[in-house]
């Protein structure tokens, strides 16, 4: 079996002739060029896209409160219309729970 110190040496050897190489080179090269790529397509972190995804989830959220309430409202102020702003609040809020369903997949 070879000793420890042999397969030490060895490695040391090859990242050597690794570092010096132009595969180096052309390795940083593409880090470089793919660095650039990336900042030019205006990407975002996943960090940042989960802190959007959450504001828009309680903007939602809050938005849905909103409009019962505007439909109690607009319920005290017409009784005779109360019955068709009930039945637009039920058809919107189904309508969203389906749009927040599809964004979710």
């Amino acid at each position: 079996m070879l000793n420890k110190n042999v397969i030490d040496e060895i490695n040391a050897k090859v990242s050597d002739i690794l570092q010096n190489s132009p595969a180096k080179d052309i390795e940083r090269n593409i880090k470089v060029l793919l660095s650039g790529a990336f900042t030019r397509l205006d990407l975002v972190t996943r960090d940042e896209f989960d802190v959007q995804q959450e504001v828009l989830q309680r903007t939602r959220e809050k938005l849905m409160i909103l409009e019962g309430r505007i439909a109690t409202l607009e319920a005290q102020l017409n009784p005779r219309t109360a019955q068709s702003v009930e039945e637009t609040t039920a058809f919107t809020s189904n309508s969203k729970q389906d749009s927040e369903d599809i964004h979710e997949k």
